[in-house]
């Protein structure tokens, strides 16, 4: 096969205006910053585009396939250059933890999701190559974050598109540059836009027992049809499976899935649209063990994670410490876990769906 030809991306070849990379047959891949001074990569392949954040926690701010957005609904209408969570919220996908991930508990100091969402990068490369499956086009780099007395570790994520493809190749490695033992979380957040109409399919094998809910937050502001959805959910997992129109869920529905796997290791889930395309997210229990949905729709965000593979449920901390959740990476060992995602055409559709059942029912 031929040598990936890699470029280093300096910053400052990202200005105003988009300015042409690196293009290699359909792929194609232009620099340029926003207003705010985020520094983009725009990437085309033949099949759709992507918008890529190469020095903020390499994210995939946007990315449309198949005639339409991927991307949730949120109140940004470009990403910001910012550590905070909330304050940037509104990207197709975020790498999340460290050493913590998710909603802060009581017994919790941590950031929401932990250092990894918008990490700055020391460096970022863009890899042009071809295998056995194609050509491709790959966004890596290396970010560090470091505290003294508590923990040193670097991330090298992997994000690869290939040409005339529909869906992502994800991968990410964390090694730990201590001389002591790192307490270590994950959460891959994958955000598509829900699709009124549309249906979950995932090889969860009995809702009831393998579905856990997290309570509703009590909100005086809520509307009675809030609260009846939460309540409907909770007494019967399985009716968050079809996405009504005009039924709002906010702030937000968590749950956390356990998902079986095929004799290949992998697992499947898929949101199919009216129209028979979908929407998809394909990962290894063995490397993300827990398959974690969260869903919020309301006037200002719209959006289905639906499946976030992570290594534990979203709870903080403290509630990973309590239960035996964290991943341990010795003094310079390391930890790596690898995904798929996007969209599929109708016949992509059915067949993936005829696998998840598979696997479900076997």
């Amino acid at each position: 096969m031929p040598v990936p030809v890699t470029i280093e991306l300096h910053p400052s070849l990202f200005g105003e205006a988009r300015r042409t990379v690196a293009e290699s047959g359909r792929l194609r891949v232009a620099a340029y910053r926003y207003r705010s001074g985020v520094a983009a990569l725009a990437v085309e392949n033949g099949a759709g585009a992507a918008i890529l954040l190469p020095f903020q926690g390499q994210q995939i701010w946007d990315a449309h396939f198949l005639g339409r957005s991927l991307t949730m609904r949120s109140m940004f209408d470009e990403p910001r250059p910012t550590r905070d969570y909330l304050a940037n919220y509104g990207a197709f996908f975020i790498h999340c933890g460290g050493t913590s991930m998710g909603n802060p508990g009581p017994a919790d100091m941590h950031p929401l999701h932990g250092e990894l969402p918008n990490l700055p990068y020391d460096g970022a490369q863009l890899a042009f190559g071809e295998d056995e499956t194609g050509a491709y086009v790959e966004l890596t780099g290396t970010a560090r974050d470091t505290l003294a007395f508590h923990h040193d570790f670097t991330v090298r994520p992997r994000l690869r598109l290939r040409e005339g493809a529909t869906a992502f190749e994800a991968a990410v490695e964390v090694v730990n540059r201590a001389g002591r033992p790192m307490p270590f979380l994950y959460l891959a957040h994958v955000n598509f836009r829900p699709a009124d109409g549309g249906a979950l399919v995932d090889a969860v094998r009995d809702d009831r027992a393998d579905i856990a809910v997290r309570p509703a937050v009590p909100d005086a502001q809520e509307s009675e049809a809030v609260r009846a959805y939460h309540r409907a959910v909770a007494q019967d997992p399985s009716s968050h499976r079809r996405l009504a129109a005009g039924v709002p869920v906010q702030p937000e529905l968590v749950l956390t899935m356990k998902a079986a796997s095929g004799a290949d290791g992998w697992t499947h889930a898929l949101h199919r649209h009216p129209d028979g395309t979908a929407d998809f997210v394909s990962h290894r229990p063995d490397e993300l063990p827990y398959a974690v949905r969260w869903l919020t729709r309301g006037p200002d965000q719209d959006a289905l994670g639906l499946v976030l593979p992570a290594t534990a449920p979203p709870d903080g901390l403290a509630a990973a410490t309590a239960n035996g959740q964290l991943v341990w990476i010795a003094p310079g060992g390391s930890w790596r876990a690898e995904m798929r995602f996007g969209a599929l055409e109708a016949a992509a559709a059915r067949s993936l769906e005829d696998t998840i059942i598979s696997i479900r029912d076997r």
